[in-house]
């Protein structure tokens, strides 16, 4: 069998993780203990998110002509990919809090939406909350004035009946 009959299947499966996905982060694992590693990739399932480890020349055959071949020149030394299919900021996020108990874990590049950023950049994106938390804080903040209206109106209506 020859060499690219092997190599195919994976750059088909590459290519099937970052079809349609919404970000992509390269992260240099180099350090991290057996169980490090283990706890990294059950916290990025239980998220929802691909984490693999590949060649790096398999990742460039995937990647070439795609949005994300801006990642081509971070793809040297030991490098994982995480994908993301839905949260955009959620591979910067699991990254750095994880990267938070291991010191070892560093982002080395990544594409969030079309934009490729540097490890720099992926820490600024993974202070970003998720989209959830900010409906959420979003909703909180309409819901308050309202709520204090109703309140004070509620006030006024019992110092009146308290009056009669």
């Amino acid at each position: 069998m020859a060499k690219v009959d092997i190599k195919e299947p994976v750059v088909k499966e590459i290519k099937e993780n970052i079809d349609g996905a919404a970000s992509i982060v390269l992260v240099d694992y180099r350090g991290l203990t057996v169980a490090q590693d283990t706890q990294l990739r059950k916290n990025l399932r239980e998220a929802g998110l691909i984490y693999k480890v590949y060649k790096n020349t398999m990742v460039k055959r995937a990647i070439a002509g795609t949005e994300f071949e801006g990642l081509a020149d971070s793809l040297d030394g030991p490098t994982a990919v995480v994908i993301s299919k839905t949260d955009a900021t959620a591979p910067a996020r699991e990254i750095a809090k994880f990267a938070k108990t291991a010191d070892k874990l560093e982002f080395k590049a990544g594409i969030v939406e079309g934009t490729v950023y540097d490890a720099k950049g992926l820490e600024v994106i993974s202070k970003i909350p998720s989209r959830d938390e900010l409906l959420a804080k979003f909703l909180g903040s309409i819901q308050s004035p309202i709520t204090n209206f109703a309140r004070v109106i509620n006030q006024v209506a019992e110092k009146k009946a308290s009056e009669a």
